[in-house]
């Protein structure tokens, strides 16, 4: 990237197991205010849960808080209020991956769809997302979300369209893969139990074979992250410390490598609970209150 020159790398496990907490903290905001890529948008406030009407002023507000540290933002639906996202985001100087969240409801299906189209002839989309795993949710099938992508693209030929699943789905689905203009990946070590000192070698080894899958088209890693508090899962262990790590790791390794990664997430929100377990709440880098953790 050019224009900075690193004077902070990736942390080892040995090294990361030398550092104080507070120098890690320290790490963390060299690193933030490098300007990340892209952040994935937490638009629920306490309280709140998917279902909610957003309000623009509380969009407005999160957006205003991550404006300084991020290029992109992402967002995941384009009902509800989430629509107001890519419009105030532009506004705010921020280019926009937005998302039409796919799932059982057809209705509902086809609403996001329509909405993204409108937003993106609009000039609010610079990347159109249709579906977000959608397949490792069984929501649909693939010949119907082949058919909702190759639909939403022929109404908008001049915006990149892709589809957001895990990294190995694309290797599983070659015909996910054709149908895209991008491939946005989903890369998480935490999830598959990975333990943090291997977590950056991993993600590596998830984005290489995403890019291997792509035959030739970009890939973009559209969330990846480590979640400060809850239960560990297998090897990977929930704490403010691995969190800082990840984070640092991550994007340092996104910065030097050119590499155009979205971090999850923003802030953190309550409602993630009830699908997630208490690990849900705590994988923003801001708390559910808007202020930085670390």
């Amino acid at each position: 990237m050019s224009g900075y020159k690193y004077k902070i790398h990736a942390l080892t496990g040995i090294e990361a197991g030398q550092q104080s907490y507070e120098e890690l903290v320290e790490l963390f905001h060299e690193v933030l205010t490098q300007k990340m890529h892209g952040l994935c948008i937490s638009p629920y406030l306490e309280g709140q849960k998917p279902g909610d009407k957003l309000s623009e002023d509380q969009i407005r507000r999160r957006l205003e808080v991550i404006r300084p540290y991020t290029n992109w933002v992402r967002s995941f639906s384009t009902t509800e209020g989430n629509e107001i996202i890519p419009r105030v985001a532009h506004e705010l100087g921020m280019k926009t991956l937005v998302g039409a969240w796919i799932g059982k409801d057809e209705q509902v299906n086809e609403e996001e769809m329509k909405n993204l189209v409108s937003l993106a002839r609009s000039g609010m989309v610079d990347i159109a997302a249709v579906g977000n795993e959608v397949m490792y949710r069984g929501d649909r099938t693939e010949a119907e979300l082949i058919g909702y992508i190759k639909g939403v693209k022929t109404m908008i030929p001049d915006v990149e369209v892709g589809y957001v699943d895990a990294y190995y789905e694309f290797e599983a689905r070659p015909k996910i893969t054709e149908a895209c203009d991008v491939i946005l990946s989903n890369c998480y070590p935490f999830w598959e139990g990975c333990m943090l000192d291997y977590s950056l070698v991993y993600m590596k080894d998830m984005y290489n074979r995403a890019v291997k899958a792509a035959r030739g088209k970009k890939v973009i890693i559209t969330e990846t992250g480590w979640p400060n508090k809850g239960n560990k899962f297998y090897g990977a262990v929930p704490s403010d410390k691995n969190a800082l790590v990840y984070f640092i790791n991550s994007i340092l390794w996104s910065l030097q490598e050119d590499i155009e990664m979205f971090y999850f997430s923003s802030f953190g929100e309550s409602w993630k609970v009830d699908a997630e377990g208490d690990l849900g709440a705590y994988w923003g880098i801001w708390d559910k209150n808007e202020k930085l953790k670390y």
